[in-house]
């Protein structure tokens, strides 16, 4: 190989020249650890998040224009980018200079919320406004399609964005601005009743519309101009470079390539390095050389002659997407049949950044079936010319194409040259399909390319293409059916016949590999009914077919729109007697959001190396219950960059502990009980290092029994942690016996995996004397990690300080896990003497770390006609996993929410927590309350279906009413303000009207139908173990006036340092600019309880106020002497007469506690009610559905800050939304988690969030018990998300209704895709029904 060259770009403006550049090397890593950009964020390694995007820009020699697009840096090799200029979010703006109007906007529209995604969204739009300055709605929606936020749920991220539209340009809404008129959502838009006109206090303008910074292009980088003279004077040599294991080439000629193919044939072509990529980054495929063929002109050429589009290899998506669209716009209908179809899948493909990174020859070459082009190219007769040494050849893109999974019948040497889409001609018919977890940026299930060719005039086939991708390892023509059908007429026998040759022909293997095998052969023909269906219409328009189907058939063939979330968000004015310069009540941006959206907000992984600093990465258990024979780390002490192995013979202190009698162990000594236990870790020089060095540490086993992993095969095995609970209202058993009807049943209730955007991790930096250590940890209990890393190393607390500024996302994550990890690391840093860094991978960290505990409901209910609910016996299993955790707090949380909103005179409930071979399940959002609360909601909704009355009604005979109502543990509340919200939230959302349409709908649509749902709330807030319901903070006033607030709260998005600053400013009179908060610390508040259970505002804030309070009554007498001088002055005069300028608060909170032996206590500080109303669409041929609209109202009481509760509530809902329809985890039955990352694991994208979204603070509404009679917010939205799961419920039963069967049926949580499609049971379910004989092991479990 020739010797390296130089490799020149730029990045924000500046020249970067390497002589040594690495081909292993991303552009993540090189802009965060090299250049040290660190606002770029590494989210998931696998280009699924979107948390690294940045721009690239690039001179078109063929254009002769600059071209500016999105990437994913986590995928872009460095050495690809030889003569490109890229922008990160630091380079178009900051604060220290000046805010880019994208900056601004999302920060002032409160849509940065914990900041990891932020930095991400903020080039996705500025891209788009490089290249559209004036975007339109839809422009916006693609452009985001492809970025994952885990907290705003999306709303006030496109509030901010759209406001760069024009009013005329975005779908008739003129983006919620004044000019011009109202905006189309207000004042009862779209059927939502308000009392506006009443209610002259009630605001729904969370941030000014009229002080934003103009869109001013000469602030944007120029592309340099020394790339565009180096590009124009391109000599045409190939780039060269090598690495420690991988060298790359990057030839300039075709010619070139052909040889470099020729003399290393099995070396792996990238462009985009979509495919390639990930394999190598998170598979550890090794590939010792690698050819680049982006720099070759004729891979990228794409001409246009009169049979069609000829499109190089080298082509992303989005150039051919581009290219399609223009000529489907510019060329007559008929000819761009195909095109259209081909369009259709290309904008569901990925996302816009892959789009623009991946290959059209990538995508086909790779040879998956779940990658959608090749089933549609295919249908539409594509040719593709392959090249080498030897010459040119074309090949039919068909089935035959393609030899295996990844395979193709391209020999080594070949390139694939260019791919020939030809027009479809006047009498073909063409359509694409697909099916996936989710409807945008994820792979499908199931796709199908369709194309038929009628003889001219008639209605007979002439010939008939069918591929599916998804039925088998390769793409699949059923060559049967096919040829059956031709010389037929297109009618109702065709597809009778057609269904059932495609019965025998499409088939699809039990243990075909992502499982589904059912679901995808039902979905492989309702895909061939629904291209039968557009046939005939589009025959019947030609007046050459006498099929004819129903009108009500005809929804079927419209495919769902992905809108915008729009909506309208209402909330309280403070009184006007307020003085304007006191915030509380009013809504203010995020404290940090500026420094979030410029990409200057510190993450722990942001932090600048320590001198010397070692890269630790967990070895984790690969069998579910074994002992442990022999841990051998000698291959991986070899290896390069190794420095240490470390193990449980290496923890100074307690490598075990005992919680609450349950022993945890940090590495797991002598028995291994679930897959992903730690056993022991690996410190290297660099991250990478350590990574590989991992595989080579080789644990042999001996494999026990039993191994079980479901919460049923643990009842079978009586395997439980103590203790069990149990709570009693009235007798049960007496009433069940006098009660009209009785109901037996279950629900079963799925895990979820946290997906917060910064992954778990921590850096451990030994202070070099008195056994100090300071570590900088992602953590929501910084006490506790503190705690647990001082036993591990044997040394007293005071010595070991954590320090906390900000996490990227928790949601109860960052509790438990992140102390074990911390404590590891701990132990790294002490044995070595040096730093050391733990930064999880995305796949290790759901792997470890585990999430949401899986639920199963039984329950036998009394009930009368009415629906009078007058027992119920409710027995709540969870999943626990193999240790405790806190699954026993859990489980406590879900009994006592187990009445929900509902005053049943005689209820019990029991929890029962299981012991399985998974690693431990733990603290999730809503901890417990959202699978309390979903059995009981079951509950309602089974009686009510069974009493053939709405659910709404039984929902509403059953509550509570009474001013002094007793919860089932005895704990008294006023539900006033939550039927307010009940009968509010039904008022808002115009239910009964709707309820009737939705009815109307049902019964003129056979293939769709609609659900709508609404739920009553009221939701503990507090721990229920009284000890934890305590605050302190720290105020210090400077002699220059200036405030530093510091608190036990950890700051992860939910904006509890921007609350504790409103209060500070309120308490003491000085403007919020005054006032900062620096990080949370253990050296400074101590034994602070955790940052969870909605109850960090209450009390932090609390402790804050006393805190203030004290300095204030400080300061009073010299207020009162001098009332003319400044704060400055009395601040100073305050020092001078030796006045304590620093004040502890602390906050007492209420004696909570649970007398388990009677059933009975105050568990809660108080309940924060709501209600919510959600409105779907479901499509019983494929099992999609679409979010149409939700009303929340919410009784938070007075909002210390309206804009961050409504952002609470509405990122809280849309995670719920993942919780109950697309969130699934996958286990295989060796007790694998298979679902490790955002290919595999779908949380809410854009398209998932309701089209319509309206949230509401409840009006007058008060609550003495917490700081500023407001309430706690951050958990009671996430079980909002279970509305959606109810109208798909009644959605389905809807069409199992009208097909005569019957509307009680069992759907588990969550409701998938699948789950849906295979409960509208009809004749294509049962074509698809496996036969019964032979048991076949399941993909994956119900766990």
């Amino acid at each position: 190989m020739s010797s390296p060259s130089e490799l020149i770009f730029f990045v924000n403006g500046k020249k970067v020249v390497e002589k040594n550049a690495d081909p292993e090397e991303v552009l993540l890593s090189f802009l965060r650890r090299k250049v040290g950009l660190t606002g770029t964020k590494y989210g998931c390694g696998g280009g699924g998040c979107g948390a690294c995007t940045v721009m690239v820009s690039t001179y078109d020699r063929n254009q002769r224009t600059v071209v500016h697009y999105t990437v994913i840096a986590c995928l872009q090799p460095i050495v690809t980018l030889h003569g490109a200029a890229v922008v990160t979010v630091e380079g178009i703006g900051s604060t220290k200079t000046k805010l880019h109007p994208v900056q601004e906007r999302i920060a002032k529209a409160h849509g940065s919320q914990c900041g990891f995604c932020t930095p991400g969204m903020v080039m996705s739009m500025y891209t788009l406004l490089r290249n559209k300055p004036q975007p339109t709605m839809e422009d916006i929606r693609e452009a985001l399609g492809g970025n994952l936020c885990r907290c705003t749920g999306y709303r006030p991220i496109i509030d901010g964005f759209k406001t760069f539209c024009e009013s005329e340009q975005s779908s008739g809404c003129c983006q919620n601005g004044r000019a011009g008129g109202e905006c189309c959502l207000e004042n009862g838009a779209k059927g939502s009743k308000t009392n506006n006109s009443k209610e002259s206090d009630i605001s729904q303008e969370l941030f000014p519309m009229d002080c934003f910074l103009p869109l001013d292009p000469s602030q944007d980088l120029i592309f340099p101009p020394e790339l565009m003279i180096m590009e124009k004077k391109v000599s045409g040599d190939a780039l060269y470079f090598q690495g420690e294991r991988v060298n790359l080439v990057a030839p300039f000629k075709l010619s070139h390539l052909l040889e470099l193919k020729a003399e290393h044939p099995s070396a792996p072509l990238i462009v985009g390095n979509t495919t390639i990529g990930p394999k190598m980054l998170l598979k550890g495929v090794y590939h010792p050389l690698v050819i680049y063929a982006g720099r070759i002109s004729e891979l990228k050429a794409v001409t246009w002659g009169e049979t069609g589009l000829t499109v190089g290899a080298a082509c992303s998506l989005s150039t051919l997407q581009k290219e399609v669209e223009k000529v489907v716009v510019e060329t007559e209908e008929e000819k761009t049949r195909g095109y259209r179809a081909l369009l259709q899948t290309l904008r569901c493909l990925a996302g816009k950044q892959i789009r623009n990174m991946a290959t059209v020859g990538g995508n086909i070459l790779s040879a998956n079936p779940k990658y959608d082009l090749s089933s549609v190219l295919a249908a539409l007769d594509c040719t593709l010319h392959v090249i080498s040494k030897d010459g040119m050849r074309s090949i039919p893109l068909d089935e035959k194409l393609f030899a295996d999974f990844g395979k193709t019948v391209l020999r080594p040497e070949e390139v694939l040259l260019s791919i020939d889409i030809p027009y479809t001609k006047p009498w073909e018919f063409v359509a694409a399909y697909r099916q996936a977890q989710r409807r945008e940026f994820a792979f499908s299930f199931l796709n199908a390319g369709m194309k038929v060719a009628i003889k001219e005039g008639t209605d007979v086939v002439e010939s008939l293409s069918i591929y599916y991708g998804g039925v088998g390892p390769t793409l699949v023509k059923p060559k049967l059916t096919c040829q059956q059908l031709v010389s037929r007429s297109w009618g109702e026998d065709l597809l009778s016949e057609g269904c059932r040759l495609l019965k025998e022909d499409v088939d699809v293997s039990p243990s075909i590999h992502g499982g589904r095998a059912e679901f995808r052969k039902t979905l492989a023909i309702s895909f061939f009914f629904k291209f039968y269906m557009q046939v005939v219409l589009e025959m019947r328009e030609r007046g050459v077919s006498d099929a004819d189907f129903p009108l009500e058939y005809l929804s079927a063939l419209k495919p769902f729109k992905n809108e915008v979330p729009q909506g309208q968000q209402s909330f309280q004015l403070v009184s006007e007697a307020q003085p304007s310069a006191d915030l509380v009540g009013r809504p203010s941006m995020h404290q940090s959001a500026f420094q979030q959206a410029t990409g200057e907000a510190k993450y722990y992984d942001d932090l600048p190396l320590v001198q010397g600093e070692l890269f630790i990465f967990m070895v984790t258990s690969t069998r579910a219950h074994a002992k442990i024979i022999n841990i051998d780390p000698s291959e991986a002490l070899k290896m390069p960059g190794m420095v240490t192995f470390v193990s449980a013979g290496d923890v100074p202190g307690a490598n075990c502990r005992l919680w609450f009698n349950n022993p945890e162990e940090l590495f797991a000594e002598e028995e291994v009980v679930c897959v992903g236990q730690i056993i022991g870790a690996v410190v290297a020089e660099s991250r990478e290092q350590a990574r590989r060095a991992a595989k080579e540490v080789h644990v042999t086993y001996h494999d026990l029994q039993p191994v079980f992993f479901t919460i049923e095969d643990a009842i079978r095995h009586e395997s439980y942690f103590e203790p069990k609970r149990k709570v009693e209202r009235g007798d049960v058993d007496e009433a069940l016996k006098t009660a009209e009807h009785i109901l037996e049943d279950e629900i079963y209730m799925g895990g979820q995996e946290h997906f917060y955007m910064e992954t778990q991790g921590v850096i451990a930096v030994p202070k070099g004397e008195h056994e100090e250590m300071d570590l900088f940890v992602a953590t929501q209990h910084a006490a506790f990690t503190q705690e647990l890393v001082g036993m591990a190393l044997g040394v007293d607390s005071n010595k070991i300080t954590c320090h906390v500024k900000r996490l990227g996302g928790g949601f109860g994550g960052k509790v438990m896990k992140i102390a074990s990890l911390s404590a590891i690391t701990a132990v790294a840093a002490h044995k070595t003497g040096r730093a050391v860094r733990c930064c999880l991978e995305r796949g290790d960290d759901m792997l470890i770390t585990s999430g949401r505990h899986p639920f199963l409901g039984k329950y036998k209910v009394g009930y009368n006609n009415d629906g009078t609910i007058v027992a119920a016996d409710i027995t709540y299993y969870s999943n626990g996993g193999s240790t405790l955790d806190e699954s026993a707090f859990i489980m406590d949380k879900a009994v006592l929410h187990m009445d929900n909103g509902y005053k049943i005179p005689n209820l019990r409930g029991r929890g029962v927590v299981c012991k399985t071979y998974l690693p431990s399940y733990t603290a999730f959002r809503g901890f417990g309350g959202p699978q309390g609360l979903m059995v009981m909601e079951s509950v309602l909704h089974e009686v009510a279906v069974r009493c053939g009355l709405p659910a709404e009604k039984v929902r509403d005979i059953n509550m509570y009413r009474e001013e002094q109502s007793y919860t089932h543990h005895k704990q008294p509340f006023n539900p006033t303000d939550m039927v307010r919200c009940w009968d509010e939230c039904l008022e808002r959302a115009n239910y009964q009207d709707r309820l009737r349409a939705v009815q109307l709908f049902n019964s003129s649509n056979r293939w769709k139908k609609r659900g709508i749902s609404a739920v009553p709330q009221k939701f503990g807030v507090g721990f229920s173990k009284g000890f934890c319901n305590q605050g302190a903070a720290l105020v210090n006033i400077y002699k220059d006036g200036s405030v530093l607030v510091t608190h036990g709260g950890t700051e992860m998005g939910q904006g509890i340092n921007t609350k504790a600053i409103q209060i500070a400013s309120r308490v003491l009179k000085v403007p919020v600019s005054s006032i900062f908060t620096k990080e949370t610390c253990t050296g400074n508040v101590p034994n602070a309880a955790p940052s969870a259970a909605s109850f960090g505002t209450d009390a932090v804030g609390m402790a804050v106020k006393d805190a203030c309070e004290k300095l204030m009554r400080r300061l009073q007498p010299l207020m009162e002497k001098n009332p003319q001088n400044t704060w400055k002055q009395w601040v100073n005069e305050a020092f001078f007469q030796k006045t304590s300028l620093s004040a502890t608060g602390f906050f007492m909170g209420p004696p909570t506690d649970v007398d388990w032996e009677k059933g009975e206590g105050q568990a809660y500080y108080y309940f924060t009610f709501g209600a919510c109303c959600s409105e779907v669409e479901i499509d019983c041929l494929t099992g999609d559905h679409k979010n149409i609209r939700t009303d929340i109202v919410m009784d938070v009481g007075k909002s210390i800050n309206p804009a961050l509760d409504i952002g609470q509530v509405e990122g809280g809902f849309v995670q719920g939304v993942g919780l109950y329809t697309i969130e699934e985890l996958q286990f295989s039955p060796d007790g694998v988690l298979m679902t490790r990352g955002p290919s595999q694991y779908k949380v809410p994208a854009l398209c998932d969030v309701p089209a319509e979204l309206n949230v509401h603070l409840l009006a007058n509404a008060e609550n003495p018990h917490a700081i500023y009679l407001s309430k706690g917010i951050g958990e009671p939205p996430v079980f909002f998300g279970s509305t959606i799961f109810f109208a798909i419920k009644a959605a389905i039963a809807a069409a199992r209704t009208e097909r005569g069967l019957g509307d009680a049926f069992p759907l588990s949580s969550p409701a998938t895709a699948e789950k849906i499609r295979m409960a509208c049971q009809d004749e294509f379910t049962k074509m698809a029904s496996p036969p019964t004989d032979g048991a076949m092991a399941p993909w994956c479990l119900d766990v």
